[in-house]
C-alpha cells in the first residue's frame, strides 16, 4: 500500500473542492491518504490570526465557524505527527542547506520518515529534498 501525504496547499485545493484533487483523493482509500500535523499547524494558526484582527461580532463568529470546520475537516484524516524521527531526518536535511523553507523541509522528513509520497504543487522547493517522492495532483 502507497501512502500520500497532503502538503497545506493540497489540502486548502481540497478543502475548496477542486475537481482534480478531489478525483485523486477519491481515488484512494482512506488509508492511504493523509496529511501532518504541519498542515493542521498552519491552517489554524492561519484562523488564529484571523481571531486576533476580528472587530466585529459577525467576523468573529464567521472566523471561529470557518475554524470548527477546519477541525470537523481533519477528524477523519490520518495525522502523521513530526516525530523524533522526523526531526533527526529534518536536522539532517536542514544541514544541506537545500534552500527549501522550515515547513516544507518539516513535511518532507516526515514523508521520508513513513516512506510516503508527498502530494504538493510546490514541485520546485520539495524536489530539493533528496530520495523524497513527490506528486502534483491538481493537473
Amino acid at each position: 500500500m502507497s501512502l500520500y501525504l497532503m502538503d497545506t496547499d493540497t489540502v486548502s485545493l481540497f478543502q475548496r473542492g477542486h475537481l482534480a484533487v478531489c478525483a485523486n483523493v477519491a481515488a484512494h482509500s482512506p488509508a492511504e491518504v493523509g496529511i501532518t500535523v504541519l498542515t493542521v499547524e498552519e491552517q489554524l494558526s492561519g484562523w488564529y490570526r484571523e481571531l486576533r484582527r476580528a472587530k466585529d461580532p459577525q467576523s468573529l463568529a464567521l472566523i471561529y465557524q470557518r475554524m470548527a470546520d477546519t477541525v470537523q475537516f481533519y477528524s477523519p484524516m490520518r495525522i502523521f505527527s513530526f516525530t523524533e524521527a522526523a526531526i533527526g531526518r529534518y536536522e539532517g536535511l536542514k544541514r544541506l542547506k537545500l534552500g527549501v523553507g522550515k515547513t516544507d523541509l518539516r513535511i518532507g522528513s516526515i514523508a521520508l520518515d513513513q516512506d510516503a509520497t508527498v502530494v504538493t504543487r510546490n514541485l520546485r522547493d520539495f524536489q530539493r529534498i533528496p530520495d523524497l517522492k513527490i506528486e502534483d495532483w491538481s493537473t
